[in-house]
């Protein structure tokens, strides 16, 4: 099982190196934690591109939202550490995954080190001039980049 974290869900739509990566890992059975949902939907909206054909998108490959439970929350509160780089939601995620037993896909290089994690190397910079994804399989509905 793969869980997402938002930096490969983004890069994925944005079409950064990395993007390939990410599509092939996104299956029926994918998941992402709702709170790395959150923040997707969060940074989507922020640069004014169409949240619902992101969503749609992401959602047309079987990729289902996993909520967060209080074991969760509890595991990733043990994991922080001073310095380390992990916001709340990076280690949400983590914890997500360890309880899935699923490995987790991030394009953060924070992650380093990390048991049950794979990272992507993704680029901060466009897939094409056009900020649209640049993707193998699915296309957005319309010409409006989803992120």
């Amino acid at each position: 099982m793969i869980v997402l974290d938002a930096s490969a869900v983004l890069a994925f739509l944005a079409g950064e190196s990395g993007a390939d990566e990410v599509e092939a890992n996104l299956t029926e059975g994918t998941v992402c934690p709702a709170v790395n949902w959150s923040e997707v939907a969060q940074k989507v909206r922020t640069r004014g591109a169409d949240w619902l054909a992101a969503k749609a998108l992401i959602e047309s490959y079987g990729v289902r939202v996993e909520p967060t439970t209080a074991a969760d929350a509890e595991l990733a509160a043990t994991l922080w550490q001073r310095g380390s780089g992990l916001s709340l939601a990076d280690r949400l995620c983590l914890a997500t995954g360890r309880r899935l037993g699923g490995t987790v896909l991030t394009a953060d290089a924070a992650w380093g080190g990390q048991p049950g994690v794979q990272l992507i190397q993704a680029s901060r910079t466009r897939g094409n001039s056009l900020g649209a994804p640049k993707l193998t399989q699915r296309r957005p509905p319309s010409a409006v980049p989803v992120y």
